[in-house]
């Protein structure tokens, strides 16, 4: 039953993709990704907790064609990435390019759609490249930037990078296996010695890593999802994200011997090491941004970096044999992915919406929620909330079972796990706090403010969709203990865990310390089911304090603005003025640039009594920019120019090379 919607999903992406070639009838071929989505949904409704059937499809590499199946994990990150990706397709990019942009929209469904599902090495690649290449076919038709060539090219180079890591990986465990089947790669891997395996779990971390955003390849996010629209970045921070952790938490939970206890620990280690720095770096880095997108971009790179930081001591408690905390672990990155990808998705329509009503991305205080219709600030507000991790919303229920992991660490063994999950601990404590007032300052100065004369209301469909997501997230809060009912299956399937029955008591949510659950005696416990009863019946005292203020007289004073006239547009909150402090503090991260230049007027004779513009400039640096990519983007030039020669179109100089070519074949061809 499960081949006829993953087929018909299959056959209206593909005919979207026709139709957005033709340049004809992009609203249809937006409509059929929709409804390709929603095939999907009913799919993944119909069948979570359990697995898809094996299905073998004649459209992969060789003679016996590909074999296709979903497991609950794929099904559950799939589901939460296609929920925002059809109210994208629904709504388009805000760009005057519509047919382009479907085009890349369809091609990065299918890409993933055959990276959750597809069971040999080869296809699964040219999966993997088709999801690259369509996310870079959506910026570039958008046309949104005016260099947008360059952010593309940055991206797609630290992709293939990644690529050839994978390739090299899959060459390894192939050669071992004599197969490219998945299925073969794990007695493959149990067959290596240590060092190799290393090696390989070290590939993976690269390939999966450049898309998830870990360092120092987060650096392709701002500029890449600048160039595009939100729409688009719903995408590449849903679908695409959640099908590279997926990739990811296959080849390391899969793939790697749990017998060596060495391995395990050291890769477990390591990859909470790089994750945790990564999620630090991202947001702080997200907190100094003016655009939504780049905010929200570095952000996406910064949830990756946590659920790859929590399946980093997933993999070090299965080491010490703790398979209920592992498998918590490993459940709570899925909750953590769920929640980011509906909330993100909110947001970055929330900045279409913005980009429609004013023109840019900027965050200003325009008093959008003033003009714009009451879904899209209750959207809005939900979404920031969640990835803020305030209660009782998902990213709040995600990052809470995200500490009370790490608070876990103690029952490691080995003295370096246990320092790495207390450090890891603490470094995520950092990246909750900076995230949270990156999200104050997203919504507070990119939606609030007094409202100027220039902006429009946000469309209806924008609205709409932002409040759904928004409603989603809630959702996925209040109704956790049954969301943890689909996810039982998947655990025990990949890690012989059944921590998920021991995550939550009715409506109360534990975290699985492996011991008998009696509630008074629990390490900790929530419930945002309970809190979604329990806070609008707090709503009644300030309601109530609203209601008796209007029955007795208040004094109103006007706001003292230095002497000067009031204007609150004039005075508002920037976005500089928000992070300044932070940016200070952490200058030595930041590195900031200031630059001011001034203009003098003609009459002043080149004295600076007079001036007539003061131009100020400010910035930060990135990290590894100048030291990691700027030398290697020399050298591959440096390479080029000397390499012009074989253009030169001498017939001379060919004619030599062919001699020598085939010389060197005699040569070959003696020893």
């Amino acid at each position: 039953m499960s081949a006829e919607p993953v087929a018909a999903a299959l056959a209206v992406w593909v005919l979207a993709a026709l139709l957005a070639l033709t340049g004809r009838a992009a609203w249809l071929a937006r409509v059929l990704i929709g409804v390709g989505g929603i095939a999907l949904l009913a799919l993944i409704a119909t069948t979570l907790p359990q697995t898809t059937p094996l299905i073998h499809t004649p459209l992969g590499i060789g003679p016996t064609g590909a074999r296709f199946r979903l497991t609950p994990a794929a099904l559950w990150l799939m589901a939460f990435g296609l929920a925002p990706a059809i109210l994208a397709a629904l709504l388009g990019t805000p760009a005057a390019r519509q047919a382009t942009w479907v085009f890349g929209a369809a091609l990065s469904l299918l890409g993933a759609l055959g990276v959750f599902g597809l069971q040999d090495a080869v296809s699964f690649l040219i999966a993997w490249e088709l999801m690259s290449l369509g996310g870079a076919v959506m910026i570039l038709g958008e046309g949104l930037a005016t260099d947008t060539g360059r952010p593309v090219l940055f991206m797609l180079a630290l992709l293939e990078a990644g690529v050839v890591a994978l390739i090299l990986a899959f060459l390894l465990l192939a050669g071992g296996a004599g197969s490219l089947s998945f299925a073969d790669f794990p007695a493959a891997a149990a067959a290596m010695p240590r060092g190799e395996q290393l090696f390989v779990g070290l590939l993976l971390l690269l390939g999966f890593g450049a898309k998830l955003g870990l360092l120092p390849f987060y650096e392709w996010f701002p500029g890449a999802y600048g160039a595009g629209s939100g729409a688009t970045g719903a995408y590449l921070s849903g679908i695409v994200l959640n099908a590279a952790f997926f990739g990811l938490s296959r080849g390391l939970v899969e793939w790697l011997p749990v017998e060596r206890a060495l391995l395990v620990s050291i890769a477990g280690i390591f990859i909470v090491a790089i994750a945790v720095v990564s999620a630090i770096l991202t947001a702080l880095y997200a907190f100094q941004q003016e655009g939504w997108r780049e905010l929200l971009s570095l952000s996406s790179a910064e949830n990756g970096a946590v659920a790859a930081c929590v399946l980093g001591i997933a993999l070090m408690f299965r080491q010490n044999g703790l398979a209920d905390l592992a498998g918590l672990a490993w459940t709570v990155a899925l909750l953590h992915l769920a929640a980011h990808s509906l909330a993100k998705g909110a947001m970055f329509l929330t900045a279409d919406g913005v980009f429609r009503a004013t023109g840019d991305y900027r965050l200003v205080q325009r008093g959008l929620l003033v003009r714009s219709p009451w879904p899209f600030g209750l959207g809005a507000l939900l979404a920031a909330m969640s990835l803020a991790a305030m209660p009782p919303q998902g990213g709040f229920v995600s990052e809470w079972y995200v500490f009370q992991t790490f608070f876990q660490g103690f029952h490691l063994t080995s003295l370096g796990s246990r320092l790495t999950a207390a450090l890891g601990g603490a470094g995520l404590a950092l990246t909750s706090a900076v995230a949270f007032a990156t999200f104050l300052k997203a919504f507070g100065i990119g939606l609030l403010g007094r409202a100027d004369n220039d902006s429009r209301p946000v469309p209806a469909g924008n609205s709409l969709a932002v409040g759904l997501l928004g409603l989603l997230v809630l959702a996925l809060a209040a109704g956790m203990p049954v969301w943890l009912q689909a996810l039982g299956p998947a655990a025990s399937q990949q890690l012989a865990s059944d921590a998920v029955a021991k995550m939550h008591v009715g409506p109360l949510l534990v975290p699985a310390t492996g011991a008998p659950i009696r509630v008074p005696e629990t390490f900790a416990f929530i419930s945002p089911t309970l809190l979604v009863v329990v806070m609008p019946l707090l709503a009644l005292l300030p309601l109530g304090l609203l209601f008796a203020s209007r029955r007795f007289p208040v004094r109103r004073a006007a706001v003292w603005y230095g002497g000067r006239a009031q204007s609150p547009v004039g005075v508002a909150t920037t976005a500089l003025t928000f992070s300044n402090a932070l940016r200070t503090f952490y200058s030595f991260i930041y590195r900031p640039m200031v630059e001011t230049e001034r203009e003098l007027a003609h009459t002043a004779n080149g004295r600076p009594y007079f001036v007539r513009r003061l131009a100020f400039n400010h910035d930060i640096a990135p990290l590894f920019g100048p030291y990691l990519f700027a030398p290697l983007e020399r050298s591959v030039t440096a390479l080029a120019a000397r390499l012009r020669i074989v253009q030169s179109g001498d017939l001379n100089f060919y004619l030599a090379l062919i001699a020598a070519l085939l010389v060197l074949v005699l040569m070959v061809s003696m020893v």
